[in-house]
């Protein structure tokens, strides 16, 4: 919003529907459609930024060492990063089952995905399988890729 403390817990954002509304739609469609990922990220809370408290989750180097696995699963995969498949790569590289087929014509139609959001869609999912050592793109890849499209839709 105009502000900047949409959903904010602290409650300082003032700005009704008819500021927030034409404030996020001065993002075009078309270029919401090429973004990959789409988050919102709230604030965190002080004791998660406190350089005396414990670290949540794993450390940088186990998640760099995963990335690292990923990224070589890809170029031994496909001679190239996900970022780099083509229409008719990814096909062969994340071929789908009837599970997954349903769930992407369902969000194809709900989300009304353009063809270029459905490709990204994939990609982010043939990532996600490849972080978590997954051979196949099955429905929790694909249902997490989803996740990251946004509210938008592109």
């Amino acid at each position: 919003c105009p502000c900047g403390w949409l959903d904010d817990p602290s409650g300082r954002c003032r700005c009704g529907l008819d500021q927030v509304a034409p404030y996020q739609s001065r993002i075009s469609g078309p270029l919401l459609d090429r973004l990959d990922l789409q988050l919102r990220v709230p604030r965190p809370p002080v004791s998660a930024i406190d350089p005396s408290s414990p670290p949540d989750g794993e450390a940088s180097a186990v998640v760099a060492a995963r990335v690292a696995k990923a990224r070589q699963r890809q170029l031994d995969r496909q001679g190239c990063l996900n970022s780099g498949l083509g229409t008719r790569q990814l096909a062969s590289h994340v071929p789908l089952g009837e599970r997954e087929r349903a769930l992407m014509t369902r969000a194809l139609e709900r989300l009304a995905l353009s063809a270029r959001g459905h490709h990204r869609v994939l990609r982010v999912a043939r990532t996600i399988a490849d972080l978590a050592g997954a051979e196949r793109v099955d429905s929790r890849h694909l249902a997490e890729a989803l996740g990251y499209r946004g509210q938008q839709g592109a």
